[in-house]
């Protein structure tokens, strides 16, 4: 085994939420103002000279600006970057019928939004699980108020604390519609296997299916009815609870909740397909990157929306780093050029025909009979290893194993262990 540096978030709950939600609040509330004037500032120089400004200019631009002093310098800093990150992240869309980032309202009220604080704006004390986050300016003005909020909280994770980390680099209050917690962003060492497997796999990632796995003699699915069920209902109660000017409370809440259960499905979903991996010795992956899907592609009104709220992206990284800590490679693999979505991977006939519906792949030259996201799965495998070992006895691009998210533990498990 070897050691490795790695940056990972731990999430903490906040033990004396009652002495410093208040303080919390404001700092919030503020955060949502500054990204409102950041993106008035925005549009007023874009309406003017043609020009979207970058995190740095808008720093530059507001600096001095009475709100900027609401948070500790830095933490007004990154309000600012993550907008012209936004920005930049919808400019590079290239979809004309994509809303830039809007503003941050709640009806009459500002919601609250992520304060980070980087290295000069907190003090974290490990022994008594105590971390001091200073307050802007505008803050301290109060004779009766402290400069500091002075949180104690416990690390969410099993057996995990901040002693044994290398370093905390930024500190996060977020709020998850119910209460506030921590979020550290450390660096930490971890082991990791000094000789990884020797086999190969192919992952295709999708909507229907959000992941298909091969590695030849096993082939493995993720459907993603869970996360599609999710989005289906919140969209419904975001729309019952939209109010008359903008989005209500309760909605800006459910957005929250939606989020939060995403970003726990994509963990759980990598987690599980790097352990499969593991299991079956493979040393490299090879995962499609559908990255020009986005490309100016009309899809139609209902495709559109979905490829919209597609977070292959986010998936993709969390099987890269977690990948990384086993020791396993992960090659990203651009799919329109291969288009291993038409091409049989038995026999390398290219057909549009071969996909007889959705689902199902049949290749009139060889008469392979596959699961389509897998036959595309196959071909993502072949460009690691060009002429790979592989098992069709069993049927395994046919009738894959099913792999399911379990809403009553959290966990990914074998079809039939998760209780409809």
């Amino acid at each position: 085994m070897s050691n490795q540096v790695v940056t990972r978030t731990l999430k903490a709950s906040i033990t004396n939420h009652s002495q410093v939600h208040d303080d919390l609040d404001s700092h919030g509330f503020a955060a949502s103002k500054l990204w409102n004037i950041g993106r008035w500032t925005i549009s007023r120089v874009w309406d003017a000279i043609g020009h979207i400004p970058d995190a740095d200019e808008l720093c530059s631009y507001l600096k001095n600006y009475e709100r900027y002093a609401d948070l500790h310098s830095q933490s007004s800093q990154r309000v600012l970057q993550e907008l012209g990150e936004a920005f930049v992240s919808w400019y590079k869309q290239g979809d004309s019928g994509a809303n830039p980032p809007g503003y941050r309202k709640g009806g009459d009220e500002h919601p609250r939004s992520t304060v980070t604080w980087k290295n000069q704006g907190f003090k974290l004390d490990t022994e008594y699980n105590r971390v001091r986050l200073s307050k802007g300016t505008n803050m301290k003005k109060s004779r009766y108020a402290a400069d500091y909020i002075l949180c104690d909280f416990t690390v969410q994770a099993d057996n995990q604390t901040l002693d044994g980390v290398e370093s905390v680099q930024t500190v996060r209050a977020v709020w998850t519609g119910e209460k506030w917690e921590l979020h550290f962003v450390c660096e930490m060492q971890i082991d990791t296997p000094e000789t990884p497997g020797e086999k190969t796999a192919g992952v295709d990632l999708g909507i229907c299916n959000t992941a298909a796995v091969s590695v030849g003699d096993k082939t493995l699915l993720y459907p993603g009815n869970a996360l599609n069920e999710d989005a289906h209902y919140f969209r419904h109660e975001e729309y019952a609870t939209e109010g008359e000017n903008g989005p209500s409370n309760e909605a800006q809440r459910l957005r929250q909740k939606k989020a939060r259960r995403q970003e726990h499905f994509l963990h759980a979903l990598s987690k599980d397909i790097v352990e499969q991996c593991a299991i079956h010795d493979v040393g490299t992956i090879a995962v499609g990157h559908p990255k020009k899907v986005r490309d100016g592609s009309d899809w139609g009104r209902h495709g559109n929306k979905r490829l919209h709220g597609w977070a292959f992206e986010t998936l993709l990284s969390h099987i890269e780093y977690k990948a990384e800590e086993r020791g396993i490679d992960v090659e990203r693999v651009p799919e329109g050029a291969l288009k291993t979505s038409k091409t049989c991977c038995e026999c390398g006939t290219e057909a549009d025909s071969n996909r007889v519906e959705r689902g199902l792949y049949v290749c009139e030259n060889c008469e392979l009979v596959a699961n389509s996201d897998l036959n595309a799965a196959e071909n993502m495998r072949a460009t690691v290893t060009p002429n790979p070992a592989r098992d069709r006895s069993n049927g395994c691009l046919a009738q894959p194993s099913v792999r399911l998210f379990d809403k009553s533990t959290g966990r990914v498990a074998p079809q039939e262990q998760v209780v409809p």
